[in-house]
């Protein structure tokens, strides 16, 4: 019988590992970035130490996360935890530059991906192309957003949906609403 028990973080430590590993680093490449050592990193990813503010912004820093994301997740009731993420209790996460609002609807960091929903306010845009090591498809809830993928140019509107795999992406909403998409990632870059 296989064991339907899911792998969930309550944990700073748990969804540090599962960052680390969605970089494909191990423990002693990110201790050495970090100037520590190994066996200090491996009792944070157990919860067995707990790292400083300092700590946290040259770990987010080396994983390339915004300092955010190992703050402000309002705990799940015991018996939701690692199935639901209520409205209220998403993690906010990214740097809110450039206009985009993100939460994490995942309820944690330790899948294969993770579900993020994006908010682009209006007459904001991504002011440089961006490139990452991932799948990413998202689905339009409402507003136009333009994009421009691998050279190409695109407009998506509510009810469509796009795939990047790492090709140089950039989007912009020029139009007086907000865009609201619900995106998938592989791995987790957050």
């Amino acid at each position: 019988m296989t064991d339907l028990t899911p792998v969930t973080s309550t944990s700073l430590g748990a969804d540090l590992r599962a960052l680390r590993k969605a970089r494909g680093l191990t423990l002693s490449d990110l201790a050495d970035s970090l100037g520590r050592s190994v066996g200090w990193l491996s009792q944070v990813e157990r919860d067995l130490s707990r790292p400083s503010v300092d700590d946290l912004r040259q770990i987010a820093a080396s994983l390339g996360v915004p300092l955010s994301l190992f703050f402000g997740q309002a705990p799940a009731p015991v018996d939701e935890a690692g199935f639901i993420v209520r409205r209220g209790a998403r993690r906010p996460i990214g740097s809110g530059e450039a206009g985009l609002t993100e939460e994490l609807l995942s309820p944690d960091l330790t899948d294969a991906f993770e579900v993020v929903h994006s908010t682009f306010e209006p007459r904001s845009a991504l002011s440089a192309p961006t490139v990452r090591p991932t799948q990413e498809v998202a689905y339009i809830l409402s507003g136009r957003l333009d994009l421009d993928i691998g050279g190409r140019r695109f407009t998506v509107n509510p009810g469509d949906s796009f795939r990047i795999r790492g090709e140089a992406f950039r989007w912009a909403n020029p139009y007086d609403t907000p865009a609201v998409a619900i995106w998938v990632i592989a791995p987790p870059v957050y």
